[in-house]
C-alpha cells in the first residue's frame, strides 16, 4: 500500500516562495492498494492536480472519503477533473451534518450552485454515487477496508483507518486534543474528566500499533493557547499520540498557511532531536512525499 501527499495545507492555500518544498495546497491524500484500489482523503485543492495526473490514464474508478465539510477539505471537489468525464465511477463519502441535516449529497450540490460555480453537480458526467459515513463504520474497497472513529473537532469530523494485506494507515482529518472545559472546582469536572479521558483511550486503542499515522499538527505549543477551541493540534502533542499508540511512523500535516519552509525544517530538527532516543520516525508532510507501507 503506498499514499501520496497532493495538498498538506490547513486553513488555506498558500502558494508562493516560503511554501516551495512543503506545499501550498490544502489536505488531500492519495492511497493505493497493492490491487490498485484508489482512495482519496479529504478534497482540498491537493485534489486538483491528483485529478489531472487519474485523467492521464481514464477510466477512474476512486472513492472519495472527506474527514468533515470545511472549506479547506473541500474547496477543490469542483476542480476534480474525473468527475466531469461520462465512463469515471467516483463514489463520495462523507458525514450527515447534524445541524442542518443535509447529506454530503446535498452538501456538495449547494457547493456547486451556480452562485459559486459555474457547473452544478447534476450536469457532472461521471457516475457519481454517496455514502453517509458513521461511527464505528467499515467500508470495503476492493480489497481495502476503512474503518470510521470520530474525532475532536468543531464540527462532526471521522478519522480513517485503512487497512490492507497486514499494514495499516490512520489519518486523523482535524483533530483537537480533548480538554476539560470545566475549572478544576466545578462539581462537573471529574464527570467531564472522565468522559474525555475515555474518548481519547478510545482513539489510542483504535489507532495503535499502525504503520503509519497522518496528524493535524497546525500548531506549536506556544501558539495553542490562542488558538485553543479551534479544533487542531500541536506538534508535541502528535508526537506524545504516536508514543502512546505504539506507532513508529507519523506524518505531520494540515500545515499553518503562515508557516514557511524554513520553519517547518527547523521544527522538525527539533522534534527529532527531543525524541532522538525514542523508536520513532518523524516527518513533517510535504507534496509529493510518497509513504510506502
Amino acid at each position: 500500500m503506498k499514499a501520496k501527499f497532493w495538498g498538506t495545507r490547513g486553513s488555506l492555500p498558500a502558494p508562493g516562495p516560503d511554501t516551495v518544498k512543503y506545499g501550498g495546497n490544502t489536505t488531500c491524500i492519495e492511497v493505493r492498494t497493492d490491487d490498485g484500489d484508489l482512495v482519496i482523503l479529504d478534497a482540498g485543492t491537493g485534489i486538483r492536480p491528483l485529478g489531472l495526473e487519474l485523467a492521464r490514464s481514464m477510466p477512474v474508478s476512486c472513492s472519495i472519503f472527506i474527514s468533515h465539510t470545511h472549506w479547506d477539505h473541500i474547496h477543490g471537489l469542483p476542480f476534480f477533473v474525473p468527475l466531469f468525464v461520462p465512463g469515471n465511477e467516483i463514489t463520495i463519502y462523507g458525514a450527515t451534518d447534524p445541524v442542518s441535516m443535509k447529506t454530503i449529497k446535498e452538501i456538495f450540490a449547494e457547493q456547486m450552485e451556480y452562485r459559486h460555480f459555474p457547473v452544478r453537480s447534476t450536469e457532472l458526467k461521471s457516475n457519481i454515487q454517496y455514502g453517509n459515513l458513521k461511527e464505528g463504520q467499515t467500508i470495503e474497497i476492493g480489497s481495502a477496508k476503512l474503518k470510521t472513529i470520530v474525532m475532536n473537532h468543531t464540527v462532526l469530523t471521522f478519522g480513517s483507518k485503512i487497512e490492507h494485506n497486514g499494514k495499516s494507515l490512520f489519518f486523523s482529518g482535524d483533530h483537537e486534543p480533548f480538554f476539560n472545559i470545566y475549572p478544576a472546582d466545578d462539581k462537573y469536572y471529574d464527570d467531564y474528566e472522565k468522559l474525555i479521558q475515555e474518548k481519547h483511550k478510545g482513539i489510542i486503542d483504535f489507532i495503535k500499533g499502525v504503520d503509519a499515522l497522518i496528524l493535524d499538527s497546525q500548531y506549536t505549543d506556544e501558539e495553542y493557547p490562542l488558538k485553543k477551541g479551534w479544533g487542531h493540534s500541536t506538534f508535541d502533542r502528535c508526537v506524545d499520540m504516536a508514543k502512546e499508540a505504539q506507532v513508529k511512523n507519523v506524518y505531520l500535516t494540515h500545515h499553518e498557511m503562515t508557516r514557511t519552509d524554513k520553519e517547518m525544517d527547523q521544527i522538525l530538527e527539533s522534534l527529532r532531536e527531543k525524541n532522538k532516543d525514542e523508536d520513532l520516525n518523524i516527518f513533517i508532510a510535504f507534496e509529493g512525499q510518497t509513504i510506502e507501507i
